[in-house]
């Protein structure tokens, strides 16, 4: 067979049922879901499936009144579809990073744009940012992820996971900051605007400071979700 033949590109990247369960990795930046029953995803990730599958958006009521005022100031980057039936269901996202987390009755603050898929059990709650949307216009919400299930989100590239310790806190930049333990509050604070010098306007003058003990997820790349407001 010819390296470059048409049998041999299909051999090298058809499917595979690797029997991993309801969330499998197909690829690095392709999440397969096997899906018998209800699963939430990202609005707009899904790229093909077979099998008999329904999807609705998230109702504007689904988690209360609270939850509709936050999803009027959060916008579209945290809409939620669900995806219900019997089939196999393949998500993607700008050609981003997967990362498939099992929560045990745990909790962890996903960024809105980063959380991909996850399961009914694990109960998501959308979260404003606090004292920020007077320094920030755009990307000021996070999902938090509670419960025990399966959870996929996505990096841009391989993530970094800093461990936050007691006196030791982590600066981070908001646009490179994906996900954190359930545990953590972060705090925004602003110092030297390095684009007066660099000519960078992504707003690094703006700072994301966890103190306690957890866990802080970085990407090596900056979303220009989080903007300075004018």
């Amino acid at each position: 067979m010819s390296k470059y033949s048409l049998d041999e590109f299909l051999s090298q990247t058809e499917q595979e049922d690797k029997g991993e369960g309801l969330f499998e990795l197909e690829t690095p930046h392709l999440l397969e879901v096997n899906l018998n029953g209800q699963i939430w995803a990202k609005a707009g990730s899904m790229v093909a499936y077979h099998g008999k599958i329904k999807f609705e958006r998230e109702g504007i009521l689904e988690q209360g009144l609270g939850s509709m005022f936050k999803k009027a100031i959060s916008g579209e980057g945290a809409s939620l579809m669900k995806a219900n039936g019997q089939g196999t269901l393949y998500l993607a996202d700008d050609g981003k990073k997967i990362i498939i987390l099992h929560l045990q009755n745990e909790s962890i603050y996903v960024n809105g744009n980063d959380l991909l898929a996850l399961e009914t059990s694990i109960k998501h709650d959308i979260k404003l940012m606090k004292r920020v949307s007077g320094m920030l216009a755009g990307g000021l919400f996070n999902i938090r992820c509670s419960g025990t299930g399966l959870i996929a989100i996505t990096t841009h590239y391989e993530p970094l996971t800093l461990r936050v310790t007691p006196g030791k806190p982590i600066i981070t930049d908001p646009n490179a900051t994906v996900a954190w333990s359930g545990n953590l509050q972060p705090e925004f604070q602003t110092d030297v605007s390095f684009k007066t010098f660099i000519g960078r306007g992504s707003g690094e003058s703006i700072q994301m400071r966890f103190q306690g003990d957890g866990f802080v997820i970085v990407q090596p790349y900056e979303e220009v979700y989080f903007q300075e407001s004018h």
